[in-house]
């Protein structure tokens, strides 16, 4: 199957109701120090907190009632951990969330909040999918993947219908990557709206497995991903990758300290509290790695679910206010 814009759009009529529409702010300060329009669009002020109770709940909404009955799984570190517990307590079936045992405490909470049952596992991508496994045919649940599912996807893409909607004469749009279902209904939505807008990707340097993937023309793994924003890590899947390689115009990578440096440039400035995941994109602009002088750019907020008593700053030499 091929994800289109009617896919992205029949999914935001089917969740609409069950969802924000997060709002597009700006910041005169930000947009000075980029020499740019920027237009954030907050996934982060999403129901659980993050742009994956988008796709969460388009998937668990397309469920035939048999499926539904016996419930769904997932493997997740965190925020599509909670969008699929929350989209099953609102449909009212069973939801088994396989989680890797460093899982941020905060996410953790988030998904026990829901109501779900959470099996804890190994920090490994064998183990989180060998213990999902075992669980689904224990239960009978149907599995629900983080991001290589069409029907994630397609509700993850219902963020840019928004955010064209609201700023419809954008000249680009950056978008975090990690496993990539994010990065392709957004490219998808936007490419098939206005094929003149740019879409970029951008991850960080210690797991850049996009921006290698897509140089050399195959899913290269992210084996050993090393980087603070834990809803990065994941590798590709190959339903994603083919969307990345048909409309994404590129993947900008960057550093640890441009994340933190993005990430509390929009706490202190925009006074909105984003995760460093939520911040990558804003971090090819914060230090000057990308430069798009006078250019109006949509940039996607993912999520802001972290574990306040551990901010990164405070784990880090990361401790110099940031000047704007």
């Amino acid at each position: 199957m091929t994800l289109t814009l009617a896919d992205i759009r029949a999914a935001h009529t089917r969740i609409r109701d069950r969802i924000h529409r997060t709002p597009v702010m700006s910041s005169a300060a930000l947009n000075e120090k980029a020499g740019a329009q920027l237009f954030f669009k907050c996934e982060n002020l999403q129901k659980i907190g993050a742009f994956k109770a988008r796709g969460a709940t388009n998937a668990v909404a397309l469920l035939s009632d048999e499926q539904a009955q016996r419930g769904v799984v997932t493997h997740s570190s965190g925020n599509h951990a909670a969008a699929l517990a929350r989209a099953a307590r609102l449909r009212g079936i069973p939801a088994y969330i396989v989680m890797p045992s460093n899982s941020p405490q905060a996410k953790l909470a988030s998904v026990l909040r829901y109501g779900a049952e959470v099996i804890q596992c190994e920090p490994t991508l064998a183990s989180r999918e060998k213990t999902a496994k075992d669980v689904a045919e224990r239960t009978g649940a149907t599995f629900i993947h983080p991001y290589n599912d069409e029907r994630v996807m397609a509700g993850q893409g219902t963020t840019a219908i928004e955010l064209l909607e609201d700023v419809p004469d954008l000249t680009d749009v950056l978008c975090p990557v990690g496993g990539g279902g994010l990065i392709s209904g957004v490219s998808v939505a936007v490419k098939s709206i206005n094929p003149e807008i740019r879409v970029l990707g951008v991850e960080p340097k210690g797991a850049d497995d996009a921006a290698q993937s897509l140089a050399a023309g195959r899913i290269i793994p992210c084996t050993s991903p090393n980087t603070i924003a834990d809803g990065l890590r994941s590798s590709l899947g190959e339903l994603t990758f083919e969307q990345i390689q048909l409309h994404v115009d590129g993947i900008v990578t960057v550093s640890e300290t441009e994340i933190l440096h993005a990430m509390r440039a929009i706490w202190e400035v925009m006074k909105i509290i984003v995760e460093p995941s939520g911040a990558v994109a804003y971090g090819a602009l914060v230090d000057g790695q990308l430069d798009l002088p006078g250019r109006r750019i949509g940039i996607i907020l993912t999520g802001g679910n972290l574990d306040l008593d551990k901010l990164p700053w405070t784990q880090s030499t990361h401790t110099q206010s940031i000047q704007t």
